[in-house]
């Protein structure tokens, strides 16, 4: 498999004064990469010194950056703060992500790829109608936004939705149904401690956990995804793939940070 992750990137800075590289498409990318699958990740970063740790800890864990940009600028940094494990964010400055655009080279090499994974502050809602025309097979990470205006619009061009929320209940099952009605062949929700959902136009299957002491929960979300995303290129059965993107989750919330660079 070989998967195109773009979009937003981000500098996860901690309240104890260590920052980690993040962001939901480059988490994506790493753990693809944890698990033997190529990856590349397109974005942009600054010309500063996180922008310097982001390119340096990516190629380390063997992510191609030859489409990561550079502009003159700020890296984007999130504030995080951990309460109980729980990661909670704090202010966000975009930096030089708000000037990010897709050239026309970089739709072409996304397109050599697999499959194309992006996420909500990605900026490239606008683009996914070429790169579906293109015929990329697209992945769309809505996180916890399930009201955003990005989610009607994006629908349309994506293949495979994931969401967050917190249990299996009513809502978010009418909710999957609708939002799979509106394009995606597989829409999925992740829930926390309360395992996972996915609904692919017929029938609802469920995942669970694979419990864990919790350090931190950052980048738990992002590793199903990727577990999940390598199940379903093996064609493996759906309930697998819940089962493996439960299963690469667990590794991540044993360690502080999305994942661990390696300089």
């Amino acid at each position: 498999m070989r998967l195109a992750a773009v979009g937003d990137n981000c500098m996860d800075a901690y309240k104890n004064g260590r920052a980690y590289p993040g962001g939901n498409p480059v988490n994506v990318a790493v753990y693809l990469r944890r698990l033997g699958e190529q990856a590349s990740y397109t974005g942009v970063v600054g010309d500063d010194e996180y922008g310097d740790l982001m390119k340096k800890a990516l190629a380390a864990k063997g992510v191609d950056i030859s489409h990561l940009h550079t502009l003159p600028g700020k890296t984007a940094v999130t504030q995080v703060e951990l309460v109980n494990g729980e990661r909670v964010f704090g202010d966000y400055d975009e930096g030089v992500m708000a000037h990010f655009q897709l050239s026309l080279d970089d739709r072409r090499f996304l397109c050599e790829h697999d499959l194309i994974h992006t996420g909500l502050w990605g900026k490239i809602e606008h683009d996914l109608p070429d790169l579906h025309r293109r015929g990329g097979l697209i992945s769309f990470d809505f996180a916890d936004k399930l009201e955003h205006p990005t989610v009607s619009l994006a629908l349309p061009y994506v293949d495979l939705a994931f969401f967050s929320y917190t249990a299996d209940d009513a809502f978010i099952r009418d909710f999957l149904r609708e939002a799979q009605s509106k394009g995606p062949g597989l829409v999925v929700a992740t829930l926390g401690e309360n395992g996972s959902l996915l609904y692919e136009g017929r029938n609802f299957i469920t995942g669970g956990i694979v419990p864990v002491e919790v350090v931190d929960t950052m980048g738990a979300g992002d590793s199903f995804i990727a577990g999940f995303l390598r199940g379903f290129w093996l064609k493996h059965g759906l309930a697998e793939c819940l089962r493996l993107g439960a299963e690469n989750a667990s590794q991540t919330l044993r360690y502080m940070g999305a994942w661990e660079v390696d300089l």
